[in-house]
Formats: structure tokens, sequence, C-alpha cells
């Protein structure tokens, strides 16, 4: 995923500092004001060349207006000041209303003119507002979707030291987008932009360290690059790092860490740590075993989507774990899961039709669901028992149920 550049702010003492080496007197001072933190003198010095159409005044007033130094925030005013000067080409103030224009900050959002006014910036090589339209292109927001297009500002950006469009380049070269895929040079902008300290590209190189991808698989090393990506509160580094706790790679396997971790990224919303914490629970690895708190985190990520929990939370309705037995949640949860390929799930919802738990019993779909575990389970066991169940499902049925079963079967396709 790609991310924003949204530290605009630093700009206001560029700004300032531009107005102190331009003109000497009240200008000057009105800029001394800002840097010491006396936004109101500031304001007051500043204003009256701002009404006289001095660009730099205006620009200033501008951002102060926006970030409520020394009068009240007011995002209107704020884009009247800064419109004044980005008409006269200053490029600070093209990037704000940028900024703002997504936002809906003192105007009605709209996407097309913050792209306008970002393109605008960029040509002048501003960086930020570089990375941001290759934000917009990437997303097709304001403009139409074009990963070239979006690669090319971000390489621009990138090569003036940016670590949001470092980050957002090596992720277009991760995925192949707007690019040739290219793992090497995905870690290469990774690891530019980790080093300035962006967590996604802490978290991107870690990943890369996990998977082998460009690199040498080396889970000390993805240890490494994720524990710096978590500390700063990455989710999916934190889930990263508790996987790597909870199996023993680059570390000593350490359940405690791990549920520490995964607990970190569940309670940000990550749904694949919110079900991995949900089995430590259950299984009480790490934390005291306590069915109902597996109840809680599969339930959070099932209803996110995620068809590990989903399939979980199934298990523990079918078994009455955590919460009173229940069939007919057990087949609903199960189902959900199955329908997203889930093998196991699949396998359950055939045992369900088989036996009439939650559901009509049906050996036909029994008999599909049955099929398709076994066409798409990974484990040999799995697999195995399956084709049994399946088989035996046969022996319940007539020759045309069965044509009929394996033609859908056949014509299944995840939801």
């Amino acid at each position: 995923m790609t991310h924003w550049s949204k530290r605009l702010f630093a700009g206001g003492i560029l700004a300032l500092n531009m107005l102190r080496s331009a003109v000497a007197g009240p200008l000057q001072d009105g800029a001394a004001a800002y840097e010491r933190g006396d936004y109101a003198m500031a304001m007051r010095l500043l204003r009256p060349f701002a009404d006289q159409g001095n660009a730099l005044a205006e620009v200033s007033l501008g951002l102060m207006y926006q970030k409520g130094q020394g009068v009240p925030q007011d995002y209107a005013q704020a884009v009247i000041w800064h419109r004044k000067a980005a008409d006269q080409g200053i490029a600070l103030a093209q990037l704000s209303l940028g900024l703002m224009y997504p936002n809906g900050q003192g105007m009605p959002q709209d996407y097309a003119q913050a792209a306008a006014w970002f393109r605008k910036a960029a040509d002048q090589g501003i960086a930020l507002a570089q990375n941001n339209l290759g934000v917009m292109y990437s997303a097709g927001m304001g403009v139409p979707l074009d990963f070239e297009q979006s690669s090319i500002w971000y390489r621009k950006a990138a090569d003036q030291g940016n670590a949001d469009a470092q980050y957002n380049l090596g992720w277009m070269y991760s995925k192949g987008r707007g690019v040739q895929q290219d793992y090497v040079t995905a870690v290469e902008w990774f690891r530019k932009s980790a080093d300035l300290g962006n967590a996604d590209a802490q978290n991107g190189l870690g990943s890369m360290y996990l998977f082998g991808q460009g690199v040498p698989q080396d889970y000390v090393q993805a240890v490494v690059w994720l524990g710096k990506a978590a500390d700063k509160g990455n989710p999916v580094a934190e889930k990263n790092l508790g996987w790597l706790y909870e199996n023993g790679l680059g570390v000593l396997r350490n359940y405690a860490q791990a549920a520490f971790w995964y607990h970190k990224a569940a309670d940000q919303g990550n749904p694949d740590a919110q079900s991995n914490l949900g089995v430590l629970y259950a299984q009480g690895q790490g934390v005291p075993q306590d069915y109902a708190e597996a109840v809680s985190w599969f339930h959070q990520a099932a209803s996110q989507g995620n068809a590990n929990a989903q399939y979980s939370l199934g298990l523990l309705y079918e078994r009455g774990l955590g919460v009173p037995k229940d069939y007919s949640q057990a087949f609903q949860w199960s189902e959900k899961a199955a329908n997203q390929g889930d093998a196991q799930a699949q396998m359950s919802i055939g045992l369900m039709y088989a036996k009439g738990q939650g559901v009509l019993q049906d050996y036909l779909l029994a008999y599909v669901w049955f099929d398709l575990a076994a066409s798409r389970a990974e484990d040999a066991e799995l697999r195995d028992a399956a084709v049994k169940n399946r088989d035996l499902a046969t022996s319940m049925m007539t020759p045309s149920q069965v044509a009929e079963a394996q033609k859908m079967a056949s014509e299944w396709v995840p939801k």
C-alpha cells in the first residue's frame, strides 16, 4: 500500500527563511518572530506585507491559519492566503492546497483539484508533491489510474531522498506495478527508506528477509527490521514479529512474546493478528487458556473476512467451547471460510451436510464440499479423509446425483 507525504509544516520554516534572506526590516522581523515561537507577533508583522501581495508573506499567513499559530485555526482563511500565493507560483502554497483539497479543509473535497495543485508544485521539484501526485495516480484519485505515471513521480521524489516515495517505489517494484517486478530493486528502495526511519519500509525490508525475496532468506535480519517497525507501532510488523516468536524463527520460540506482539497488532484491527491471538488463547500458549477470549478475537477477525478465524469460530461453536454449542452458527461461519477456499472449512461443511448438523442433511452437497476439500488440501491426512468421506457420500447417492455433484464441484469458484 502506498502512502502520502504529509510533512508540510517544516515548510513554514522554509518560507520564513526565504523571507528573512530576501528582505531586511519588518519582513525579516516577522520571520524571526515565527522562529522563536511568537506567532502573534509574526502575524502582526507579516499581515501588512501579505495585504500588499507579497507572496511569501501570503503563504506564511496561510500556514499559520492552517496550524492555528497566532490565530485561531481557520482552514477557509488558510485556503484564501495559500491560493493568493499559489497563483503567484509559490510551490509551498501549491503543495498546501494539494493537501487541503483531499481532506475538504476550507473547501469542498476535490481530488482533481488536489492533483492539479500537486502537479504545479511537483513541476517545481517539490518532493512531497511529487510523491503525493504518484499516490493519486496509483489510486486513480482525481486522475486516471496509471501505475506507470505513479512510478515516474515516485522516482522523482525518491531521488531527492523522500522516504515515503522511496518506500512507495519499493512497493511498486515488489508488486510489479508500473515497473517490471524486481525484488532486488524493491529491497534497495526499502532499505534507503528504512535507513531514514520509515516504519513501513522497515516492515517491507523485514518481510523481504522473512520470505527471501530480493535477499537470501534470513530470519535474524527479519527480526531486526520488523522489530524496528514494530517499535514504531506498525501493525503488520507487529503481527509478523509475533509469528516469528511463535515459530522460533530468528529468535528463541517464546509464546508470551508472540502473544504480546499479536495483541499490539490485534488492538489496531489487524485481522491476521486477531486470528493468531485467538489460536494462542484457544491453546493456552503464552496466555492462560481462555476459549471465551479466543471466541472474541476470532469473531473480530472473522467479521473482517479472515478465513482462518471464520473456520476456527465455526469449530468453537460446533464444540461448544467459549460459546454454547450451536450447529447453526458453526455452519454459518464455516461456510464463510469454505466459500473462500479454506480446505478445512470445506471438509467441515461436508460433514455437517452429511450429518444434518446446522443444516438439512444433503449427501449431494456433502459430496461437493468433500470433493473441493480433497482437491485443495495441502495436508495429506486431510486430503485422504476428504476422499474417504466423498466415497462414503457416493454410496448414499444415485449415479445422476454423483454426476450433478461432480459438475457443481468443477464449476465452483471462491467467493
